[in-house]
């Protein structure tokens, strides 16, 4: 019993110790080359999870494993990892939620590949594949890491500009319930908009469903067509939040000659976590999602009146 239960523990073991220290190395590397150390890298997400697998299949190499029972003990490897970033690193269970796909891929993936390399038996192949993919890993932890995205959104309201212009300003508390699933499984929605004056440079504020406070400052105050604001302070939180950073907000109103409003609404954020191409997809479906919880909103409140 000894001889399987050893070598799986081994296989668990070693290759989370090695992904917390090379996610340790990194936010170091970061750190000395005067980066933002709170950016969670490329290499983070893919290059060390393919790590892990690599590691844990060495350990196993010996257990005659198939390709489910590989599987099965990558996906346990990967469930670990992220209890451990939860106890350790502090990530929020929606933040959590939205890496385990790309974790646990990349860390299957290493393991079957690993399985390859192990079954050759070529000391010099794995030594070039272990150092290119540590190569990688360093040369991606000392680069420069920069992504701004704008998400834009429209609604047609059945009300007039003058009807819909005061709710965009600020509108009372939506009480409807959640119907984006992120937000159903607990990541907090807009419910509330205020604001303490109608003029450039008035305070405004975007309230959340767990009492998280946007503050904003009006930077465009055109009356029944543009409000914009940019973002002074947002909540630092392990979920979503600290991920992202929304830089400005605006809602475009456009007349349609008809007793219909077109309603823009459009965020820019910057991103700090990579690669873009897996989480600015989550980026840009959560922002969409929540123009459309406040612009439906206002479109109720306004079509009510």
């Amino acid at each position: 019993m000894n001889k399987i239960i050893t070598p799986k523990f081994n296989g668990y073991a070693v290759s989370n110790l090695l992904a917390f220290v090379l996610i340790g190395l990194s936010k170091l590397l970061l750190d000395m080359r005067g980066l933002n150390a709170g950016i969670f890298v490329f290499s983070e997400f893919v290059i060390v999870p393919f790590l892990m697998g690599i590691i844990s299949t060495w350990y196993w190499k010996n257990l005659q494993l198939t390709g489910r029972q590989l599987t099965g003990y990558s996906c346990i490897n990967g469930l670990i990892a992220i209890a451990l970033s939860y106890i350790f690193l502090k990530e929020g269970s929606i933040c959590l939620l939205i890496v385990s796909p790309l974790l646990l891929a990349f860390i299957i993936s290493g393991a079957f590949a690993g399985r390859a390399m192990f079954r050759q038996d070529n000391e010099t192949l794995n030594v070039s594949v272990l150092s290119l993919l540590l190569l990688v890993f360093v040369v991606d932890s000392i680069s420069l890491h920069e992504y701004k995205n704008e998400v834009s959104d429209q609604i047609i309201i059945n009300a007039p500009v003058s009807k819909v212009w005061p709710l965009v300003v600020e509108y009372d508390r939506n009480t409807d319930p959640d119907k984006y699933w992120l937000f159903k499984a607990g990541m907090p929605s807009p419910v509330q908009s205020t604001v303490d004056g109608h003029y450039v440079g008035a305070n405004r504020k975007c309230i959340f469903s767990n009492g998280y406070t946007f503050d904003e400052k009006i930077v465009t105050y055109d009356i029944n067509q543009n409000l914009t604001f940019d973002i002074t302070r947002q909540p630092r939180d392990p979920e979503i939040m600290g991920h992202i950073d929304i830089i400005r907000g605006q809602f475009i109103l456009k007349d349609n000659h008809n007793g219909t409003t077109t309603l823009i609404g459009n965020s820019w954020y910057k991103l700090y976590v990579f690669p873009t191409w897996y989480y600015d997809w989550w980026a840009e479906s959560i922002t969409r999602n929540v123009h459309l919880r406040v612009m439906d909103h206002i479109k109720h409140l306004s079509e009510k009146k």
